[in-house]
């Protein structure tokens, strides 16, 4: 490597890692050497997990392979335990043995994690809905509640198999829960014993509305088609606790329920803070207008894991996915002109409108001020995160899936044995 070339590090694989990635290589191609840190060796595309759970996807078709994009990267599957900004190092825990890095300049992109408080049960009851292996989960989990309460000869344990409450109402929570029990719903063609009013589907918000991203006409239009589909919306209610899948709310009712979705926010990734950078009250990285972490040189942060100035509404831009994919571009685009001695340009992203997607052919939207429900919708919401998604490929495969989806049933095949695989050897090896 020559005396000029950059050595740039990426922490994280995320929305940041991938795109900010692509900015740099294009730019500066052998002038540096750009190194992504991620606990996978893919990025997942977020928005699509709902339909992921739901079976309208397949699993693989949202994620991109780093290394089979990031040509000019170099990739390292690991977690980054400790930044040592003064020494410009950090160290990955790789498969349990620690890698010591040297970098010139860092980005930080860890991203955020669910936000789990402290209700009795929760940690042993829920699941939560932030990346693939748990849409995977929720699907499978469904499908076995499905075929338990068919099974199930006591009233009691039917009811519960067949109740399932989701805490938290912000798009994760409301985007899986309408994706699930519209495949339900479908599924139970295949079961004549079980009927739609046996099902019991709750959303569980602190809060006195849903959706607070699309404002409260469209937000009270989605409360309305969910009620109508028989979802339970309770709002200004919290779940207060869940031990032994008994639900208890805080509005006072108590019932069973054997599955539980935890979705009620997001925190970000404390290796900033660990590392000495400096952090606001909720723990995400300070970063100026430009993305470069205030106060300390070489280093830049985005995304989930930043507060970054909102230039238009003066607060701070929200963790969604298409904040986060124009955040790592023009990250990357300034990193480059900073190395090549350009002005920077201030982040500033004038936010089109927001899309919902609430099960096959169902969606609600507001787009340049214009409010869209239904049929419309639910197209405008596929159509514009299939261009966002990465690479020709995944657009293919994923428009591949839908095709097969709108010409055949959902497949109901359960699963869940993937997510313990040695169990069938182990039972077999204690029948000897």
């Amino acid at each position: 490597m020559s005396a000029t070339r950059r050595r740039i590090l990426f922490v994280g694989g995320g929305f940041l890692g991938l795109y900010g990635s692509l900015e740099v290589e294009r730019a500066l191609r052998d002038r540096c050497e750009i190194t992504v840190v991620n606990p996978e060796n893919f990025m997942q595309y977020q928005p699509f997990l709902p339909e992921v759970a739901s079976g309208n996807i397949e699993p693989r078709h949202v994620v991109v392979p780093l290394r089979q994009v990031l040509r000019r990267a170099n990739v390292v599957v690991g977690e980054v335990t400790r930044i040592d900004h003064e020494t410009k190092t950090v160290t990955v825990d790789v498969d349990g043995g620690l890698l010591e890095i040297a970098y010139d300049v860092v980005v930080l992109g860890a991203g955020s994690r669910s936000r789990v408080l402290p209700v009795p049960g929760l940690a042993e009851q829920g699941v939560g809905f932030k990346t693939v292996s748990e849409a995977i989960y929720l699907r499978n989990h469904v499908i076995a509640s499905l075929d338990k309460a068919a099974a199930a000869t006591d009233p009691d344990r039917r009811r519960a198999a067949l109740t399932f409450v989701f805490v938290g109402g912000g798009y994760a929570g409301v985007e899986a829960l309408a994706e699930l029990e519209d495949m339900a719903r479908s599924a139970l063609r295949f079961y004549p014993s079980l009927t739609p009013p046996e099902m019991r589907w709750l959303l569980v918000e602190a809060a006195g509305g849903i959706l607070p991203e699309i404002g409260a006409d469209l937000a009270e239009y989605v409360r309305r088609h969910l009620e109508e589909r028989g979802i339970e919306v309770r709002l200004n209610t919290r779940l207060e606790s869940a031990e032994g899948g008994t639900m208890r709310l805080s509005d006072g009712e108590t019932f069973d329920a054997g599955t539980l979705v935890w979705t009620a926010g997001v925190t970000p990734e404390s290796i900033g803070g660990r590392s000495g950078f400096p952090v606001d009250e909720r723990g995400r990285i300070v970063v100026d207008e430009y993305l470069r972490v205030r106060g300390v040189d070489d280093a830049w942060a985005a995304g989930d894991n930043a507060a970054i100035p909102d230039v238009v509404s003066g607060g701070t831009a929200p963790p969604t996915a298409q904040h986060a994919i124009r955040e790592a571009r023009r990250l990357g685009r300034n990193l480059v002109a900073s190395i090549e001695g350009r002005p920077l340009q201030p982040f500033y992203h004038r936010n089109l409108g927001q899309l919902a997607s609430l099960g096959r052919y169902k969606g609600a939207a507001k787009v340049l001020g214009v409010r869209l429900r239904g049929f419309p919708a639910w197209w405008l919401h596929r159509t514009y995160h299939i261009w966002m998604m990465p690479t020709l490929a995944r657009k293919s495969r994923i428009i591949a899936d839908w095709t097969v989806g709108l010409l055949f049933p959902r497949d109901i095949a359960q699963l869940g044995s993937l997510s313990n695989p040695r169990e069938p050897f182990e039972r077999a090896a204690g029948s000897e």
